[in-house]
């Protein structure tokens, strides 16, 4: 089963978006190699490999860049209100569903990112011992 994986975020300022994805998301920032690539450590095995800005990839902030879905283990009303003290763009409200709550931000470049509050009493608990969810 899949537990983790890499998202890859194209960014226009490596230190703006090393500094977003740990010091304001606070994410763990595990290699830097310069403006050529950082990495930082999202939890349950996923890796987020920053890389500057390229001809050949989307540029950053376009629709189609990139996407990307944290899962949270708190209360999403105080990570919400945490962020946007920071200054973070929060996209609309937050929608309430079966699997849980989600809010819509973005990164400094525009990028989507969407914080994902699971209801871990609608995911079985199989999926949960697991690491599905």
């Amino acid at each position: 089963m899949i537990t983790g994986g890499n998202a890859t975020v194209f960014v226009s300022n490596m230190d703006a978006a090393v500094q977003f994805y740990t010091q304001t998301l606070g994410l763990k920032l595990t290699n830097r190699f310069g403006n050529d690539w950082a990495t930082v450590e999202a939890g349950k095995g996923l890796t987020i490999g920053l890389h500057p800005a390229s001809p050949k990839y989307p540029a950053p902030g376009t629709r189609g860049a990139m996407a990307l879905g944290l899962e949270i283990d708190e209360a999403i009303e105080g990570v919400v209100a945490r962020l946007s003290e920071k200054g973070v763009r929060i996209k609309g409200s937050i929608v309430r569903g079966e699997p849980g709550n989600f809010i819509d931000l973005e990164d400094p470049d525009g990028n989507a990112i969407y914080l994902w509050e699971v209801d871990r009493r609608s995911v079985p608990e199989t999926e949960l011992e697991y690491g599905v969810a």
